[in-house]
Parts: structure tokens; C-alpha cells; sequence
């Protein structure tokens, strides 16, 4: 399987300068990746929710090494939140963050990550949207989930997101559709252990009904990131048997991954909210898009060979 060896390439210095120098690359990462600056992007943002698109949008980066870096992070999120407070979309635009950007990693990193980003979620709240903690590794998450917890006492919809292919998280669906969480439920696109996660794909997309199922039949706002057709199809089907209404619940796609189906989606009636990143950190967002399904690495090796 290739998607492994991409995301050990997503860790790699010397991978990292050999994509990144490739003459072909900014042409191909602009097709997930629609611009680097908050400039470059609201037009972006205007243009998809003219079209009866919502957004979640990431400032990518992951490689925090000070804690210098990670205010940065902070306030990259604020000038975000600054900008869109003008085009009044309220929660039609949220914001996805990664807590390792916000210093997680680093010496004290829980605190400082939670110290970095409650401003972010004020500032949300401050402008009628919320924010949504990504998952990143097996390693994180016990802090990422306390971290969402303690947000949620004073804005309980602050979300969250969970990995289908690891073992815990059918018992973190159950917890967290008990308590009414957000949650998007993802398969997942980090390089895990068979300990701890999953290998197989059938066994993955199984999981992924069942932790659907249960987040379906819950107190919470389910959020069905994945951009394949049959559990797309198999997740309308469970709305539909727990009772849920179309606003009850939403789709999440990429940015460049499936433009007409999200159309499509929000054409009959359907909550379609787009994942957009930018930014100029963009490498490791970049491999774990290639990583995450074949059609996106056969994209990118034919762009180099026929530009290269």
C-alpha cells in the first residue's frame, strides 16, 4: 500500500525540499490549497457560499517548534476571524484547527495549546460561528478531547473530530454523542500502528458505519466527512432512520476533491461544507491528501510527468 510510505514522505526533510522544488507541485497543490493568504482567500470563501456551500476553513501548518510560533498560529486564526467578521456569514464559515500548531507538542504544550486557542473560539463565538479541533495522531488525542471538553463548559458548540480506523473511537462516539458534541467522523489519514488502529480498508469503512450509526442515533450534531459515494449514500440512509432533519446533520468534502457532488448535495437541500485550506506551511497537509486516496497521487505523478 502506498498511503503509508506517503505519510512517512509527509515527515521527511529531504522529501519536503524534493516535492517542494519540483516545478510542477504549486500547480498541483493549488487544486486542494486555493491560496496562501487571508487576501487570497476570501474571495475563495465569497464565491462558495454564493453557491449554497458552507466552509471549514485551516490555516495549515503543524511543524511548531517554539512557542513563538504558536502565537503566530493564534493570530493567523484571529486575522481569519477579523476578515470574515465583515462578510457577516455567521456559521456558514467555521474554523477547523489542528492544537499541534497552538503548541501542543512542545514542553507545557496541553496548557499552551488550550491558552492558544480559547481566543480563537471567542473570537468565533464573537462573530455568531464556532470552531472544530482536528485529530492528529493516537498520541494527542487524550488532550485534544480534554481540551474540547473544557471549551465546551463555556461554548458547548465548539466540535471535534474522530478517526474511524482506531480502535477507541467507537467508544469516544459513544461518549460523545451522550453529552450532544459536534463531531465530524472521518476515517483517518495519520500513519497508526496495528496496535492502536485499523489497517485494513473494508475494516475501516465497516468501523465508519458503525461510529455513523451511533452518532445518528445520539444527542450531538453528526458532521459525515468522507468523500465516497456508498457511505455517503449509507449515511442519508441512517439520517433518515434515527429521524434526523436535513439541517440535523452535514456533509464535509476537500477543497478540490468532488466539486460537482458537493453541489449536488447542497442543491437538494443538504448541510455541504467545504474544507479549505491555505496558507504557506502546506506540505504535510499535502501528502496526506495524496496519501488519502489513490486518484489524488495518480493527479499528482501525471502532472509531473507530463510537465516535468
Amino acid at each position: 500500500m502506498l498511503g503509508p510510505v506517503i505519510l512517512a514522505a509527509s515527515r521527511s526533510d529531504r522529501m519536503r525540499r524534493l516535492i517542494s522544488a519540483a516545478p510542477v507541485t504549486k500547480q498541483v497543490v493549488d487544486r486542494f490549497i486555493p491560496g496562501e493568504t487571508v487576501g487570497d482567500i476570501v474571495p475563495i470563501v465569497k464565491e462558495l457560499t454564493d453557491k449554497g456551500l458552507e466552509l471549514t476553513m485551516d490555516v495549515v501548518g503543524e511543524d511548531i517548534t517554539t512557542p513563538e510560533q504558536a502565537t503566530a498560529a493564534r493570530d493567523a486564526y484571529l486575522e481569519l476571524i477579523g476578515r470574515l467578521e465583515g462578510l457577516e456569514l455567521g456559521e456558514k464559515v467555521e474554523m477547523s484547527v489542528k492544537l499541534s500548531m497552538f503548541g501542543q507538542a512542545l514542553e507545557g504544550g496541553h496548557e499552551l495549546a488550550l491558552a492558544n486557542v480559547r481566543p480563537v473560539v471567542e473570537a468565533a463565538a464573537a462573530i455568531g460561528t464556532t470552531v472544530t479541533l482536528d485529530a492528529e495522531d493516537h498520541t494527542t488525542l487524550d488532550s485534544m478531547f480534554a481540551i474540547h471538553d473544557e471549551l465546551r463548559k463555556d461554548f458547548p458548540q465548539t466540535g471535534c473530530v474522530i478517526q474511524a480506523y482506531l480502535f477507541r473511537t467507537e467508544a469516544d462516539a459513544r461518549r460523545l454523542a451522550a453529552n450532544g458534541s459536534r463531531v465530524r467522523l472521518v476515517k483517518g489519514a495519520y500513519k497508526e500502528p496495528a496496535e492502536v488502529a485499523l489497517q485494513q480498508k473494508h475494516e475501516i469503512d465497516k468501523a465508519y458505519v458503525r461510529i455513523l450509526r451511533t452518532l445518528m442515533e445520539g444527542e450531538g450534531y453528526p458532521m459525515v466527512g468522507s468523500h465516497d459515494p456508498r457511505l455517503i449514500s449509507i449515511a442519508q440512509e441512517l439520517a433518515h432512520q434515527a429521524g434526523r432533519k436535513l439541517d440535523e446533520y452535514e456533509f464535509q468534502m476537500l477543497y478540490g476533491i468532488r466539486g460537482d457532488e458537493h453541489l449536488r448535495l447542497a442543491a437538494e437541500g443538504h448541510r455541504m461544507r467545504v474544507y479549505t485550506a491555505y496558507g504557506t506551511d502546506w506540505y504535510g497537509y499535502f501528502m496526506r491528501r495524496l496519501a488519502e486516496k489513490p486518484a489524488n497521487l495518480r493527479f499528482f505523478l501525471r502532472s509531473m510527468v507530463s510537465k516535468g
